[in-house]
């Protein structure tokens, strides 16, 4: 029990009447055992608090937010960033209060997750040099591909050594004053320790890891460092990143001033142990139990990817796969787009609003509920029609920018079913272009898990999904709260080691997790199998049509 453990009792309410759950919540809460995850996803931050049975949810909060383009880069200011997360944990504590009756002063274990990827770069006093370069920005191109073909190795567009060497191709004037490189993770974390690290996870998004060592590679750095000393010859990479750590290492300590940036009511004490930062991939694998090889996980939120756990390197180098790992530093092949299920937000929204204008106002669950409901009697292949989500641009499809269209034949049948199932198929259309790389590569599945909200209304994105992989798809009762949980959990594995416990990331997910957990599984329906192959054909023969559309339309 950390120092601030004993919580001040002398706050009054009249809680509701107690179950067994509420009393042993509220004991954790009181007792400052549980768990707080925040992540930054790239709608919503999202707090969720844990108490000793990990599996069990206790209070949420959240901030809707939305990144801005500006001068053609999609970025967020670090001001909304912290109004967020103040914003989402003054939620979780009003939720606290409201529930069980109780002031929550602190916290056993915390965790930061967020967006992966991307570009923070800071000077030596710590002052950001250049906008935030999230994950969505596609304009490292000639950097990636030189990186690429130095290393060996895919390195995708988004990752953070492609922005820093495309800042060093361009000649950026902020290069000669870095003097620390990031995630959206990191910072936080740091922000809220002092500490600069970073998860393996999060980390293998910024460089490539050595799989024996779970750290940079050496050999790559030393590359990078030969290949930039004319033009950059103070940068010294490995200096600049993070110090990487495991799941379950101690990553430093909540500070005075992380607790006020945290919380400026001043509720909440310093002093509670922070796990290492992890990207939204690795919070993912273990939202849904899939960090052992041969399993493997979709999340579908505004970006759609698979992570896929190897059990052998891959024989090639595909510009469709990123490989990763897993919070405790495994290999997984990672098949990442750019556009998940914006553009399906987009079309439900405008249908709300129909209903609204029809004097019938629905909110959001019911909307999507009813629309998704409707594409289940569609025809299998969604009628002939055809639905791009590329808002941003997409790699694995080869668009440097985005142009969400909807397109159909004369003779194709357009009907609200056909449309949902279309917008629903577009969804899963870029990432099975890259899962189609993955099984030609040998790749074997056991169990494929998905979560995010996509997966709320039940029986509907996790069939479709199902007969896009050809494969059963089980989603988790916990799989809506996705890696703001995920990342709870694993502030509570680190905290549970540093207890002394000796299970590894695997058999704690295993044990400690999910050994009680029900899970929907939904087997590939032949018909839906034989109707997706016919829409992802008609899919990929399209993609002319959005080239030509990112060259005309400005």
């Amino acid at each position: 029990m950390t120092e601030h453990a004993a919580a001040s009792t002398d706050f009054v309410a009249t809680p509701p009447p107690a179950t067994d759950r509420q009393t042993a919540a509220r004991d954790a809460i009181l007792a400052g055992r549980a768990s707080l995850g925040i992540e930054l996803g790239s709608t919503r931050i999202k707090a969720c608090l844990i108490g000793d049975t990990p599996s069990d949810v206790l209070a949420v909060g959240s901030h809707e937010w939305e990144n801005a383009f500006v001068d053609r880069v999609w970025t967020y200011s670090l001001e909304e960033v912290w109004s967020g997360i103040q914003s989402a944990h003054a939620a979780l504590l009003a939720d606290v209060e409201k529930q069980y009756g109780v002031r929550l002063t602190g916290y056993g274990a915390i965790g930061v997750s967020a967006m992966m990827h991307g570009y923070l770069a800071f000077d030596a006093a710590g002052e950001l040099l250049v906008p935030f370069r999230t994950w969505r920005n596609t304009t490292t191109g000639p950097a990636a591909a030189e990186l690429t073909e130095l290393f060996g190795v895919n390195i995708p567009l988004r990752w953070s050594v492609a922005h820093l060497h495309q800042a060093v191709l361009d000649s950026e004037p902020h290069v000669p004053q870095l003097d620390f490189v990031t995630t959206l993770a990191g910072y936080v974390h740091w922000r809220l320790t002092g500490r600069k690290v970073l998860g393996v996870g999060d980390a293998s998004g910024m460089f490539p890891i050595d799989a024996a060592t779970k750290d940079y590679d050496a050999e790559l750095l030393a590359r990078y460092d030969a290949l930039v000393a004319e033009s950059a010859p103070r940068l010294d990479l490995a200096r600049l990143l993070p110090e990487v750590l495991v799941a379950g290492a101690p990553a430093g300590a909540l500070t005075p001033a992380g607790a006020a940036l945290l919380d400026p009511s001043g509720a909440v004490q310093p002093g509670a142990v922070l796990c290492p930062p992890e990207g939204d991939a690795g919070t993912g694998m273990v939202a849904t139990c899939s960090v052992a090889p041969r399993t493997g996980n979709v999340s579908a939120g505004t970006s759609i990817f698979a992570m896929v756990v190897l059990e052998h390197p891959l024989a090639s180098v595909h510009h469709e796969l990123d490989l990763v790992t897993t919070p405790a530093g495994d290999p997984v092949a990672m098949v990442h787009c750019n556009n998940g299920a914006s553009e399906l937000a987009a079309w439900a929204g405008m249908f709300g609003r129909f209903a609204t204008a029809a004097g019938t106002a629905l909110d959001s669950d019911t909307v999507f509920d009813t629309l998704f409901r409707e594409a289940l009697v569609g025809d299998a292949d969604a009628g002939g029609l055809l639905a791009y989500n590329h808002l941003a641009g997409e790699p694995i499809a080869g668009l440097t920018e985005g142009r969400p269209l909807f397109v159909r034949t004369p003779d194709s049948r357009l009907t609200l079913a056909n449309f949902m199932r279309a917008q629903l198929y577009g969804v899963f259309g870029t990432l099975s272009l890259g899962m189609r790389v993955l099984a030609d590569e040998g790749v074997e599945l056991d169990a494929m898990f998905a979560h995010g909200g996509l997966f709320r209304t039940a029986g509907v994105a996790q069939r479709f999904l199902a007969g896009a992989l050809n494969a059963p798809v089980s989603v988790a009762e916990t799989a809506s709260e996705g890696g703001a949980w995920g990342i709870a959990v694993l502030a509570a594995y680190t905290a549970a080691v540093s207890a002394g416990s000796d299970l590894d990331l695997d058999g704690y997910l295993r044990e400690r997790v999910f050994g009680d957990a029900e899970f929907d599984t939904t087997p590939a329906d032949p018909l839906d199998v034989a109707g997706f192959t016919a829409y992802l054909d008609r899919y990929a023969a399209g993609l002319a049509i959005e080239r030509t559309a990112v060259d005309t339309l400005s």
